[in-house]
């Protein structure tokens, strides 16, 4: 079967692909994009773990020997969110001008790099800084390929199935955070490379001399890049209909709903991601008795599997009425999270209720909680962006020429894919200003409850501007 494909060698360029077309969809369409999304959830996937990468790395400096201060370490952990996040804006754009097959897996055999260099420099504990900060900041590749990702996987579906779609490949992909937290602790205990991976390094642990050979939290992705890459040049396809240049993009910037979706976004993955990254330090300090690394990968993981179900949900109920009643749910859990802390800091700024020592089971819980909604909203936003663009692009044209619809089409997909890039960006802050929130509220008050409360009166925020302008009877755009 060719599936519109121009030549005959797989990967080549779609020139026909109408997937709103039922009969398009069902002969040939379905089975083409399934093979796309399923080739592109574990190169995202593996982007995720390269991104979250130095989580786990920063932390096993000290005990190798790095001399490295507190804060520098900090700013390891840090970097590759800032970098993550401003290179999202650029691949935003990067699949309607290169094509999606050539772009993935380009940007999926760029995290070689900071994977092998990374590998080498925790073998020597003289490495300078600023070598640390550069591979850091290199990382920051596995965060940006989200943007491209998803501004892919969306052109290949319907409409009524971009939410689904978008959230098993984002869903699958997010659970690079949890696994890469959850399987580094093992890996590099073990010489499971052999002298290809170098020397161990000794450390003394609970009063004892071990071995560990941390170079494989990094050189245990590299062969699945590799891997991965090869899959997206061969396998993946490029849509001849999706191709634009950056100023036909560029639309985008003009859009009210750019810059809100922005805002929802920023609620949900921001959260998300910014709550995966502070979370083992948030446990650290307010339950010292407790191992944050024995419970914190669990987090990102519930996060990670409930995405597609929160596209899923979206797809049947309406995006904006899921994700309108998933704010409410994570206002209410962070007063939750809120009833649980130890009473002892943040005097005045604590809640006047619940146990005073704190409790970490509901702590726990309530911090589950959050991360299964940030899952399902991840899904239910993703899920209203092609809507809202498609719906925008074909209101201006008259639904009785055919050839106008057929270019607002084009241009409603174009302007959504950018969108979800362009928002998924913005979103990526969160990694860094939510652990840099606690942190200042630490600092200022003794305790994280002023950056709740803050994160507590956003999530309002996002409820009032969901039901204006997508959820309510007589919205703008209701979706």
């Amino acid at each position: 079967m060719a599936f519109g494909i121009a030549g005959t060698r797989p990967g080549r360029t779609l020139t026909i692909w109408t997937p709103e077309d039922k009969a398009f969809w069902e002969r040939e369409g379905d089975a083409v994009a399934k093979l796309n999304l399923w080739i592109s959830v574990p190169a995202l996937f593996l982007a995720f773990a390269v991104w979250q990468m130095w989580s786990v790395v920063a932390v096993s400096l000290p005990s190798l020997g790095f001399a490295y201060s507190t804060n520098q370490l900090f700013w390891l952990a840090a970097a590759p969110a800032l970098s993550g996040a401003t290179l999202r804006i650029f691949y935003s754009f990067m699949v309607p001008i290169f094509g999606g097959r050539r772009w993935t897996a380009i940007s999926t055999a760029a995290l070689l790099i900071p994977a092998i260099g990374i590998g080498i420099a925790v073998q020597d504990n003289t490495t300078s800084y600023a070598t640390m900060l550069i591979l850091a900041l290199l990382c920051g590749l596995g965060g940006g390929n989200f943007s491209s990702s998803m501004a892919n996987i969306s052109f290949f579906f319907p409409k009524e199935r971009k939410g689904s779609a978008l959230g098993v490949n984002a869903g699958l992909g997010n659970l690079g955070v949890s696994v890469v937290q959850f399987m580094s602790p093992l890996v590099v205990t073990l010489g499971v490379f052999g002298i290809f991976a170098g020397d161990p390094q000794t450390i003394i642990k609970d009063g004892h001399t071990v071995q560990v050979w941390t170079q494989n939290a990094a050189f245990i992705w590299v062969p699945w890049i590799a891997l991965a890459s090869l899959a997206a040049w061969f396998g993946m396809n490029d849509l001849a209909d999706a191709k634009a240049s950056f100023s036909d993009q560029a639309a985008i910037f003009r859009r009210k709903h750019t810059w809100l979706m922005c805002f929802l976004y920023l609620g949900t993955f921001g959260s998300f991601i910014g709550y995966a990254a502070g979370f083992p330090l948030l446990i650290k300090s307010l339950f010292p008795g407790v191992n944050p690394l024995a419970f914190a990968w669990l987090g990102p993981l519930v996060g990670a599997l409930i995405r597609p179900f929160g596209g899923w949900l979206a797809d049947k109920l309406g995006g904006a009425r899921v994700t309108l009643w998933n704010f409410a749910v994570m206002a209410l859990a962070v007063v939750g999270v809120l009833y649980f802390l130890p009473k002892s800091g943040a005097a005045g700024l604590a809640l006047p209720w619940g146990p005073t020592a704190g409790n970490f089971p509901g702590f726990f819980l309530m911090f589950l909680l959050l991360f299964l909604t940030t899952g399902i909203g991840n899904g239910s936003t993703f899920r209203m962006i092609p809507v809202i663009f498609l719906t925008q692009s074909l209101r201006e044209v008259s639904p009785d020429d055919g050839l106008a619809v057929a270019r607002a089409t084009k241009a409603g997909n174009t302007e959504g894919a950018a969108a979800i890039g362009f928002t998924a960006a913005i979103a990526a802050y969160g990694g860094f200003f939510i652990p840099k929130s606690y942190g200042s509220s630490i600092s200022l008050t003794g305790g994280p409850e002023a950056a709740l409360y803050v994160f507590t009166f956003f999530y309002l925020l996002c409820i009032a501007v969901t039901w204006w302008y997508y959820a309510r009877r007589g919205a703008e755009i209701p979706c």
